[in-house]
């Protein structure tokens, strides 16, 4: 089990595949990693499915609008095309790189328009960066991130059981 330094930043997401633990960022991406942990300590990424999927680049979630299910708004067509109720994040791209294993939020052609939606790296990804903003880095369970069924949609979808921040866990 990877060793957690500070659970006050640090992400422990139960998927249907298994285990990921997410160190976040908070010197990269102080914004984004703020919201991860709020929606987080809401409960809203709870449930939620991994709506796309791409072989040898990444898995994308966190739709919490219409890719929650159990949701009065689970909506597998839409899945993909919502944000939460808070207002969009002002962008924070860095020098760091998008590597196997970052986790990154995703956006429109917008660069102020990520929300709760985000995707973890398969692969090295490098013409994604300094135009995406990193929020955290998989530190355990890659394993089951490579388990994740692919599709653009993705049929009978993978979701984030739980995702709880270290420290209330």
């Amino acid at each position: 089990m990877a060793e957690i330094k500070d659970p006050e930043n640090t992400i422990i997401m139960e998927t249907t595949k298994g285990r990921v633990v997410i160190e976040l960022l908070p010197d990269v991406a102080p914004g984004h990693v703020d919201r991860i942990k709020e929606l987080t300590r809401e409960g809203a990424y709870d449930g939620v499915v991994f709506h796309r999927v791409i072989e040898d680049f990444m898995a994308q979630t966190g739709d919490v609008q219409y890719g929650k299910t159990g949701s009065e708004h689970f909506n597998p067509g839409r899945a993909g095309m919502g944000g939460s109720s808070k207002p969009d994040l002002k962008a924070e791209f860095s020098d760091k790189s998008h590597v196997r294993g970052t986790c990154s939020m995703a956006r429109s052609q917008m660069p102020n328009s990520a929300n709760s939606q985000f995707f973890i790296c398969f692969t090295d990804a490098p013409w994604l960066n300094k135009q995406y903003s990193i929020w955290g880095q998989v530190i355990e369970g890659m394993e089951n991130v490579d388990k994740i069924k692919r599709g653009e949609p993705v049929r009978d979808p993978d979701t984030i059981v739980s995702m709880r921040v270290a420290a209330d866990a």
